[in-house]
Parts: structure tokens; sequence; C-alpha cells
């Protein structure tokens, strides 16, 4: 009978943020598999835990991940953490994951840290949709065309970034988004020196352009706001009274019909409608 593929959550900061869940998890698996195992063994010791751990990381994805799968399909229960955060998210945990739902064999994702969504409940922008964009891409060229690809993008966006890159990616950023966009730059989260700063891109640019950034970032940069429709003005409103009338509705029926087509105001068109007929010779 197969085990099961657990997906446990690590503290990006605040060890007190482990979940009893999750602390349970580790103490039960047969095996973890560790991004970096020096990381984990500190986590291992804070929680009094001795446990048997494999490196899995993205450079040996494909010769690990097969070993990790064959021990969970031969009974072993896995968990799965990264050094701080989700596994799996903007992680190469998906690729076990992958592989073990194609052979059928359980995951179990445990809820708890998660840099991005930490970032974007706390970053003041619209929360109901947004896109998760990872690290941008280093090469030049990939990272202009991602970018290009955002213009016009209306839900929120976020970014992962860390200190040495933060300036120019914020430069880039600008450059494709306009330096009124608005943007939450979310830093060193759970951390000693958490420290969320919301500002605009163009803003931000100038400032660590000037203050070298320390601790890694979440960039949370609000989407592109379409600009609200305009009004139905009352002259409209009365040329369309004055179409219906001639088609033999009331007065009444008319500006009825007029307010509701164009979204304005019903008694307010029909008295400017009863003025207008007023005025007629």
């Amino acid at each position: 009978m197969s085990g099961t593929l657990y997906l446990v959550p690590t503290p990006i900061g605040n060890l007190g943020d482990l979940s009893p869940r999750a602390a349970g998890t580790l103490a039960a698996v047969d095996f973890i598999a560790a991004e970096d195992t020096r990381v984990t063994l500190k986590l291992l010791n804070h929680l009094g835990l001795k446990k048997p751990m494999v490196s899995y990381y993205r450079h040996n994805t494909e010769s690990r991940g097969e070993a990790v799968l064959q021990r969970i399909l031969a009974g072993e229960n896995c968990a799965l953490v990264t050094d701080a955060g989700t596994p799996a998210i903007s992680d190469p945990g998906e690729e076990l994951v992958r592989a073990c739902a194609q052979a059928g064999a359980p995951v179990v994702s445990i809820p708890g840290p998660c840099a991005l969504i930490t970032a974007l409940a706390a970053s003041g922008l619209p929360t109901g949709r947004f896109t998760f964009e990872g690290f941008l891409p280093m090469n030049r060229k990939n990272r202009q065309a991602h970018l290009d690809s955002l213009r016009g993008e209306g839900r929120t966006m976020l970014f992962y970034e860390a200190p040495h890159k933060l300036p120019a990616t914020l430069r880039d950023l600008r450059d494709a988004f306009g330096p009124d966009r608005p943007v939450a730059l979310c830093r060193e989260l759970t951390k000693l020196h958490e420290e969320i700063r919301r500002t605009t891109l163009g803003e931000a640019a100038d400032w660590y352009e000037a203050n070298p950034p320390k601790g890694e970032f979440v960039l949370v940069v609000q989407g592109e706001q379409a600009p609200p429709p305009e009004a139905p003005d009352l002259e409209a409103g009365l040329e369309r009274v004055a179409a219906l009338r001639a088609e033999g509705l009331s007065l009444r029926d008319a500006a009825r019909q007029a307010a509701r087509e164009l979204g304005l105001a019903r008694n307010a068109l029909y008295q400017a409608a009863l003025g207008e007929t007023a005025r007629m010779p």
C-alpha cells in the first residue's frame, strides 16, 4: 500500500507560526525531503525531533524526486519542506506533487505560512483577484517579454525579489506600469525587522536607489484600473424620451424606459422632460 506525501509549510521567520498539525506531521512521517537539510535540522532541533532526511532542491529534482517517489510507493510517508513557506509554491516541490499524483500516491497539503498570502493580506490593495508572478526572469529579453505580457493586467500582481536585485526590478516595474502605480513593498515578513511600505512604483524606485534595501521582499502591485464608464447625461436621456414618444409611448412611460436603459434617475429625467414639453410651442 502506498504511503503519503505531506506538504508541510515551515515558518517564514517566526517559529511560533509552525502549527501543531505541521509539527505533528513532521514527528509522524518516516522521512523528510528538505530543500536544505541544514536549515531543516535547526527546525527539528527546535522541536526536539530526529528524523531521516534527504535533500530535494531545484538541481536534483529528477534523480532525487524519483527516489522519493519510489519510497512513497513502497509505503513510506514523506514530509516535503522548503527552507521557509509552503512547499510547491514557486518551488520545485510542484514536480514531486505532480509525480505522486500521476502515480496515484496520496498528497496531503497542510495549511500554513506563505509569504505571498501574508503580503497580499496586509498590502491594502485589492485581494479579490490576484496573480502570483514569482521572481522575474534574470535574462533581460525574457524579463521584458514577461512584463509586456502583464500590461493591462487588472488583477493585483505579486512578485518575489532579493534585496540586491530590488532597485533594478523597481525601475523595470515603474517603466512597465508607470510611476504612479500603487505598490506595497513587504520586507522581512514575520521577522524582527518586518516592514510594509505602501507607496508608488516611482517613489519606491527613487527611495531604494538611494537607500540600499535589506531583507527579502514581496512586491504587491495594483493592477490596471479601468476608467469609470462615463455617466450618460441628461441630454441623451431627453433625446431617448423624444424617440420613445414618437413611437407612441406616454411621457411617463417614455421617461421610465429611457431612465432604465441609460441608468438615469427616473424622476429627474421625467421632470426634465416635462420642462421640455412645457417649452414646446
